[in-house]
């Protein structure tokens, strides 16, 4: 007869310490607590802040394809674009290669905000890694962005917030 009872049994299998999906939403709670004050007067927050990068980046030639880097719904995208613009941060200019399509560009103004802001985040993202020494935090950055873009491809069925907070 085992002297062990259901409780003790299944508590010597769980390591949530050691569990990837827990560490990853206990360091996306905490990500978006640490930086929502950087970012309180973002429109739409992180995911503004996002956009507004990816904005300034230049990459996408146009608010579909935005929507689509960023895995963001296109019409909640047209929203956030909308904020961003009565924010004074982008503006949509008519696309010269294709006058039916609206390209995204920052304004002065946004690319300066977003200088401010990236400083601020970084601020707190050091914070938050305060348990890595400057170079493990280099190694995890690097590290974490190959993995991020090396998922891009993986069919989402969600928005990357959703899993950390449905209203981020």
């Amino acid at each position: 007869m085992n002297s062990q009872t259901p409780t003790t049994a299944a508590a010597e299998c769980v390591d949530l310490a050691g569990d990837f999906g827990f560490s990853l939403l206990v360091l996306a709670h905490t990500y978006r607590t640490v930086v929502a004050s950087a970012l309180e007067d973002v429109p739409q927050g992180a995911r503004g802040y996002q956009t507004l990068a990816a904005v300034v980046q230049g990459d996408q030639p146009n608010q579909l394809a935005l929507a689509t880097y960023l895995r963001i719904d296109r019409t909640v995208m047209t929203y956030l674009i909308d904020d961003l613009v009565a924010a004074g941060l982008v503006e949509r200019l008519i696309d010269p290669a294709d006058r039916r399509q609206r390209k995204i560009v920052a304004t002065a103004q946004g690319i300066n905000t977003l200088r401010d802001l990236q400083r601020q985040v970084r601020e707190a993202e050091d914070r938050l890694l305060d348990a890595l020494d400057e170079g493990e935090r280099q190694t995890f950055r690097s590290m974490l962005g190959r993995i991020a873009h090396g998922v891009r491809d993986v069919e989402s069925t969600g928005e990357p917030c959703d899993i950390a907070d449905p209203g981020c």
